[in-house]
């Protein structure tokens, strides 16, 4: 099976397993609803899909990490949900539909990112595919790369940076925690289900950092050139919000470059790792992360 069809199928099933087994039964309906509005709203699932294809390069079937899988689309939809919010990028459209604060409000949004991030832990906690010992390494890393030494420090950075013009060193390191730092995570999470060693998951951790730089390169890109409706989001952004982007940087055909030069190197990253199909297809999906279109 090639990439795309693994990406579609992997997609799939998280989405059947999210629905299936992430309860929505709180206190509150609206809650509930905002919640499930997120995190069951589509989207490509590329850190579900890491999660799962690194646990099966290290040699476990890919069902084995479905609870971590679901759990760092919780922490990305809590993120997604955040990030729109007038206080921070102020967007109105995600996924191609109105975004959380636009069809809840903005306090009931607030409270369905908070929910969706406490609810990821207990998710991992109460996995009975993995160890205790598994489970608990699982949680620290997923506290560790979107917590303050992660995601949300890369968010306040991105704040910090309005309106400046960041070094490409200053830019890096924004990036590396907003976009890497949950691909890192996910990579991370499949290398714990399967055991793998620290070598193989050092591998794997850089691996992600390096995909998502080129991500986010990627993502600058398409904010200049797409439309909302390829896009299922707001463009033209980042030149509103006078934000530092590689293609302001360095230029796009630079910033092009670079982004080849993120995944080459992110392509070594696999040497450590026997051939097989999952490597075949990681490979497959350096490809696609430069050539995406949404």
């Amino acid at each position: 099976m090639g990439f795309i069809d693994s990406l579609n199928q992997t997609a799939e099933y998280i989405e059947s397993y999210l629905h299936d087994n992430i309860s929505f039964k709180g206190s509150s309906r609206v809650l509930d609803e905002a919640m499930a509005y997120s995190l069951l709203g589509g989207g490509k699932r590329l850190r579900a899909y890491l999660v799962t294809e690194f646990c099966e390069l290290c040699g476990r079937i890919r069902s084995a990490s479905a609870d971590y899988a679901c759990a760092i689309e919780m922490i990305h939809a809590f993120s997604l949900i955040h990030d729109d919010l007038p206080a921070m990028d102020n967007d109105d459209m995600r996924r191609g539909k109105p975004s959380n604060h636009i069809a809840f409000g903005e306090a009931t949004a607030i409270l369905a990112g908070d929910s969706l991030a406490l609810d990821a832990f207990k998710t991992i906690c109460l996995s009975t595919n993995c160890s205790p010992e598994q489970n608990e390494k699982a949680v620290i890393a997923l506290s560790e790369y979107a917590g303050s030494g992660g995601m949300c420090a890369g968010q306040q950075y991105d704040i910090d940076g309005e309106g400046k013009k960041l070094t490409l060193d200053e830019l890096k390191r924004l990036v590396d925690l907003k976009t890497g730092a949950l691909f890192s995570c996910a990579c991370v999470l499949g290398c714990i289900a399967a055991s793998a060693s620290d070598e193989q998951t050092e591998a794997a951790k850089r691996f992600g950092l390096l995909t998502g730089r080129a991500f986010q390169i990627t993502d600058d890109l398409l904010d200049i050139h797409s439309t909302p409706e390829e896009l299922g989001k707001t463009v033209g952004k980042d030149i509103l919000q006078e934000k530092s982007t590689f293609a302001s940087l360095l230029g796009e055909r630079n910033a092009r470059e670079y982004a080849e030069q993120c995944i080459d190197e992110s392509l070594s990253c696999l040497s450590l790792f026997p051939d097989s199909e999952s490597k075949a297809r990681l490979a497959e999906f350096c490809r696609f992360i430069l050539e995406r279109k949404k």
